[in-house]
């Protein structure tokens, strides 16, 4: 299949169906895992929930079903560390959006966690949401799956996660607002913030999956870091030429913030056909490989195609 130049808008269209259905898929595992909202007589679990569940591209979690697919790995074995992986990204955009960080008023189209509730309600709700990402791992009830299995995969998410992973990305994305960072810097930033979660997201499913030869393994790896790069690309692009309505989001925050970005770096034209290369790239990685891997590829595509 090949989903590069013209063809690439088209495939992204036929991917909507699958992912559709991965999404649906998704979100009734992430209710069965949640807690009710009667488990305390606080909001925690409201917020909760409505942090989780408050719309979303999903991306992460179909990231996980097309890569375990692809791995000759069963479906519903793979409804737990996709929840893992949407687990720990919902934690990740509420303490994102906190006024101590980006204060962002709107996510998915509605109020922000502590704007819904309250500050500390929405650190609470972050926390917590953390923790369930790897609880749900430890507890897979997968009789496919050794301790060991479970054991790095718990691994794998939080080096993905923390100190090394998102967290760091995170920092420093915040001590570079003002900076002028060079094409490497900004990239090494965004493979913390961004990446590090998406490699996750096909390293889960790699772990449970039975053959997976290093050399699979280090194209899906080099596949998943060029995914990433150019979801941000556009993420960053998007914030300049869409509106808030369709972003879910507020339009122009980063330019607000005065954050680096791919658009201010390369302008608008460059960030696009930086995106266009990070799609080339992770094409190639799956160079060679069959046809179980087409989701992967039209993955690619819809990512560097979306409009929001």
């Amino acid at each position: 299949m090949n989903t590069s130049g013209s063809t690439a808008s088209s495939v992204a269209h036929d991917f909507e169906p699958i992912l559709r259905a991965y999404q649906t898929r998704v979100d009734k595992a992430l209710l069965e895992r949640l807690p009710t909202s009667d488990s305390t007589s606080t909001q925690l679990p409201v917020a909760m929930k409505y942090a989780v569940t408050n719309g979303g591209k999903r991306v992460r979690p179909v990231l996980a079903y097309s890569t375990g697919k692809a791995l000759g790995v069963e479906l519903n074995r793979l409804d737990t560390p996709a929840c893992a992986l949407e687990m720990m990204h919902a934690y990740s955009l509420v303490h994102d959006d906190l006024p101590a960080m980006d204060d962002d008023d709107l996510r998915r189209g509605k109020p922000t966690c502590h704007k819904a509730f309250d500050e500390a309600i929405a650190i609470l709700a972050g926390d917590a949401l953390q923790a369930l990402a790897f609880t749900v791992l430890a507890l897979n009830p997968d009789p496919e799956l050794s301790d060991s299995a479970k054991l790095l995969m718990i691994q794998e998410l939080g080096n993905a996660s923390g100190a090394e992973g998102m967290a760091a990305g995170q920092a420093i994305d915040l001590e570079a607002v003002g900076e002028q960072l060079n094409l490497a810097q900004l990239e090494n930033m965004h493979r913390h913030k961004t990446g590090a979660l998406i490699k996750a997201s096909v390293l889960l499913p790699a772990v449970m999956a039975v053959q997976s030869d290093d050399e699979v393994l280090g194209r899906l790896d080099e596949y998943a870091g060029a995914v990433g790069l150019s979801f941000q690309i556009v993420d960053d692009i998007l914030d300049v030429v869409s509106d808030t309505e369709t972003l879910g989001k507020t339009q122009g925050a980063d330019i607000a913030l005065n954050k680096p970005t791919y658009p201010a770096l390369l302008g608008l034209d460059g960030a696009r056909a930086h995106a266009r290369n990070m799609h080339e790239r992770a094409l190639a990685a799956l160079n060679g490989l069959g046809t179980n891997f087409d989701e992967l590829r039209m993955l690619s595509a819809y990512i560097v195609d979306r409009t929001h």
